[in-house]
């Protein structure tokens, strides 16, 4: 297969396929008669793995990795589970972040719904920002003073 080929049956773009093999993910076999890279059925194969692997959030070196081990006849199934679980540990704090910022940030929206515009004044940047998280009992006066 050429680029334009295995790119089709991948599903991805030639450039997909000729940053793979930048890469070296990807063994092409140069073409004597028109020196054109040709790509076999472990290419595709190869190809489908690494989109596989990168919508599940593997890195290039990782996927790299477990292809170098799976060509060393190694399993790499043991990496893939540590690295994913250490990954899924990751994407859980920064869920848990986003979550509380989101929260935040809705409770400023709320706050800021009856608060004016006001204009700084040399003790005020910003009273939405500066007082979002202090309970108002008493309107901002236009200066930022309660």
């Amino acid at each position: 297969m050429k680029v334009k080929d295995l790119a089709q049956a991948a599903d991805v773009s030639p450039d997909t396929v000729r940053f793979y093999t930048r890469e070296l993910l990807l063994h092409p076999r140069r073409n004597p008669s028109n020196n054109y890279q040709h790509y076999g059925p472990e290419d595709l194969q190869r190809l489908r793995f690494a989109r596989k692997a990168r919508q599940l959030g593997f890195s290039l070196p990782e996927i790299r990795q477990i292809l170098q081990q799976a060509d060393d006849h190694h399993s790499p199934c043991p990496m893939v589970r540590e690295v994913f679980e250490q990954r899924l540990a990751e994407v859980e704090a920064q869920l848990q972040a986003l979550t509380e910022l989101r929260d935040r940030m809705k409770a400023a929206m709320a706050t800021w719904q009856s608060m004016p515009d006001g204009s700084p004044d040399g003790h005020t940047i910003c009273q939405l920002i500066e007082h979002w998280d202090t309970p108002i009992t008493e309107p901002i006066t236009e200066q930022g003073e309660v």
